[in-house]
C-alpha cells in the first residue's frame, strides 16, 4: 500500500473568498464569484464574466506591507498572500528549520504590469522596474522572500492549466524521495488583458455564466486566484506531533500532444493521467469517492474529459462536478484551488455541486452532481488538463 504525503496547511484567495473559510462557505451556499471586470481596464469590461479576487492592488500592497514603489505584479501579490496563509495554517514560524522548498506555478507572471508599461519602457525610468517583474520566476522569487525562504529549493512550473497540479506532484515526489522535509506548493495567476484577449481570439470565452458538462455550454469564464498547500514529511509530522488535513495519495501526468489549444477527442491524455495516478496511489477506480473535474465548459474539454472518465471508470463513474462556475478558470492556479476544494470535501465529507447544468450532453451519458451532497468520502480525484495536452491528475485521501 502506497503511503500518501501529508498536507498540513492551506491558503487561498479567489473570487469566492479571501481565505479557506470564506471559500468553503461560498461552496456550501452555491454562491458564485463571477461578475463583470472591476480591477482591470479592458474593452471587454462589460462583455464577459470573470472571477476576480475582491482585493484591489492597493489593498494587497497594504496587507503585504509593501513599499509604495514596489514592482510586485498582481500575480505575485495574490501568490504571497495565499502562501503566507498556508504557512500560518500549518503552524510554521521558522521556514529554515527543515529542508524546505517552494514550488510555485504561474502562466501570467508579471504580464498585468508589463502590458500597462510596455510603451513607457524606453521613455521613463519608473517603468524599467517592471521588466524584472515580468518573467514567471520573479513571481516565485517574491513569494519566497515573503516567506523568508532562503538558500533553499525554489522553482517555478508553467504548463498552462495543469501548472499547479504539477507543482503539487513535484513537491510530493521530492518529499517521498527524501530530498525535502517540507514544501510549499501551489500556483497563482491574475487576470490580464493579454490573457483575456488570447482566450477571446480562440473564441472560447462565454458572455454568460459557464455551464460545465451541459450540452449547450459555450465557453469558459476566466478567473484569478492563488492557492497553496504545505506538504510535510513523516519525520516533521512525528517530531512536531502535527495535525494533518489530508494526504496527496497519487499523481500522474501525461501529454498527448494532440493540439496546442485542444484536448484529444478521445481524452487520451486525461485517461493516461488518471490511470497513472491510480497506479501511484495503489487504488482501483472503484475506490475513488468523488472527482473534482477540470470541467471548463468549453465544447472540446468537457466532451474529451467525459470520454476519459468513462474510459477509466466504465459503468461505475463516481460523483463528479466542476467548481469553475464558482471561481472561473484560474489557469495556472486552478490545480491548487481545486486541491484546496478537494481537501475541504474530504474534511467535511461533502460533494460540491456542478452549478448551471440544465441539459445532458448528446455525446455523453454522464451527468454531474447537481446539488450539495453529503456522503462518506475516502478519496478525491482532481483533474487539471492543460493546453498542449499536458494532463495531470491528483488523488487526495483522508487517511495515509
Amino acid at each position: 500500500m502506497n503511503k500518501g504525503v501529508a498536507i498540513t496547511g492551506m491558503g487561498i484567495i479567489s473570487a469566492i473568498g479571501n481565505n479557506v473559510a470564506e471559500n468553503y462557505e461560498a461552496l456550501l451556499s452555491s454562491t458564485s464569484g463571477l461578475g463583470r471586470v472591476k480591477h482591470l481596464e479592458t474593452h471587454h469590461q462589460n462583455k464577459i464574466l470573470v472571477g476576480e479576487a475582491s482585493f484591489s492592488n492597493a489593498q494587497l500592497t497594504a496587507t503585504l506591507r509593501l513599499p509604495n514603489n514596489h514592482n510586485y505584479s498582481r500575480t505575485a501579490m495574490l501568490g504571497a498572500y495565499a502562501a503566507k496563509q498556508a504557512v500560518t495554517n500549518a503552524g510554521i514560524t521558522n521556514t529554515s528549520r527543515y529542508k524546505t522548498g517552494l514550488i510555485s506555478a504561474t502562466t501570467v507572471g508579471g504580464m498585468d504590469k508589463t502590458e500597462q508599461h510596455f510603451y513607457k519602457f524606453l521613455d521613463t525610468k519608473e517603468s524599467e522596474k517592471y521588466i524584472d517583474g515580468y518573467h514567471a520566476a520573479d513571481t516565485t522569487k517574491k513569494i519566497a522572500e515573503q516567506l523568508n525562504i532562503t538558500n533553499a529549493f525554489v522553482t517555478t512550473i508553467s504548463t498552462a492549466c495543469s501548472s499547479a497540479a504539477n507543482a503539487i506532484m513535484l513537491g510530493a515526489r521530492l518529499i517521498k524521495a527524501g530530498k525535502l522535509d517540507r514544501v510549499i506548493v501551489g500556483g497563482t495567476d491574475s487576470l490580464s488583458k493579454f490573457t483575456i484577449n488570447g482566450f477571446n481570439s480562440l473564441m472560447i470565452l462565454s458572455d454568460t455564466f459557464c455551464t460545465p458538462f451541459d450540452n449547450d455550454r459555450n465557453g469558459l469564464n476566466l478567473g484569478e486566484a492563488a492557492a497553496y498547500l504545505v506538504l510535510e514529511s513523516d519525520t516533521v509530522i512525528t517530531t512536531e506531533s502535527k495535525p494533518v488535513l489530508g494526504y496527496v495519495k497519487g499523481y500522474g501526468n501525461a501529454n498527448d500532444a494532440f493540439h496546442q489549444t485542444a484536448s484529444s477527442e478521445d481524452g487520451e491524455g486525461a485517461t493516461l493521467a488518471m490511470l497513472k495516478a491510480l497506479n501511484v496511489a495503489s487504488l482501483s477506480p472503484e475506490e475513488i469517492s468523488y472527482i473534482n473535474a477540470h470541467g471548463t465548459a468549453t465544447v472540446n474539454n468537457d466532451l474529451s474529459e467525459s470520454r476519459a472518465i468513462t474510459r477509466v471508470f466504465k459503468d461505475a463513474v463516481p460523483d463528479f462536478s466542476s467548481t469553475k462556475q464558482f471561481t472561473g478558470h484560474t489557469l495556472a492556479a486552478a490545480g491548487a484551488v481545486e486541491a484546496v476544494f478537494s481537501i475541504l470535501a474530504l474534511q467535511h465529507q461533502v460533494v460540491f455541486p456542478n452549478l448551471n447544468f440544465k441539459t445532458q450532453m448528446k455525446d455523453s451519458t454522464l451527468t454531474p452532481q447537481l446539488n450539495l451532497k453529503y456522503k462518506q468520502l475516502q478519496t478525491v480525484m482532481s483533474n487539471s488538463l492543460g493546453f498542449g495536452g499536458n494532463c495531470s491528475t491528483l488523488i487526495f485521501s483522508k487517511d495515509a
